[in-house]
């Protein structure tokens, strides 16, 4: 994981570019190197992703948190039937580094959560746009996802936010 960290940290410095994440679907960039930003999904500043299908929203925490997290030991979600509010935390990830919240980038109803973290909280890790998606939402305001951020901006908006730490 240090190594890890360090070689992203010494490839965004340099500016280096590289494609470590070639098992995801062919429409991806990179936001820096060991981190994805899918596009098609909206992401909210606060390293959550949506993906909207029809009636329903799925919602994640993105490659780029994960990564910053660590090791994901635990998650704990809401029940299907709450609701949740766009901004408002939802449920946490504990990771080998610390425990964060994980907000909402949207309101709605929880209409699924992911039982597979249960006994399997790391998939956060190894597939977080996929296997590791959290909770589905009816949105109650569909017009939110129009305030999140797309790939690029989502993408830029990371590579800020790493320049400043």
């Amino acid at each position: 994981m240090a190594l890890r960290m360090w070689a992203s940290s010494t490839a965004n410095a340099f500016r280096v570019s590289c494609a470590s994440k070639a098992h995801l679907s062919p429409a991806f960039s990179l936001s820096r190197c060991f981190s994805s930003v899918l596009d098609g999904l909206k992401y909210a500043t606060s390293h959550e992703w949506v993906k909207h299908e029809g009636p329903v929203a799925t919602i994640g925490i993105t490659d780029h948190a994960q990564d910053h997290l660590g090791e994901v030991v635990f998650v704990e979600l809401p029940q299907p039937g709450s609701s949740v509010s766009k901004g408002s935390s939802f449920g946490n990830v504990e990771s080998v580094k610390a425990t964060s919240d994980v907000n909402s980038p949207i309101s709605g109803e929880v209409v699924e959560v992911n039982p597979k973290l249960t006994e399997a909280p790391g998939l956060i890790n190894t597939s977080p746009y996929e296997d590791g998606w959290m909770i589905k939402v009816k949105p109650s305001s569909p017009s939110e996802l129009d305030t999140l951020l797309g790939s690029k901006e989502y993408t830029k908006f990371c590579e800020e936010e790493d320049a400043a730490h």
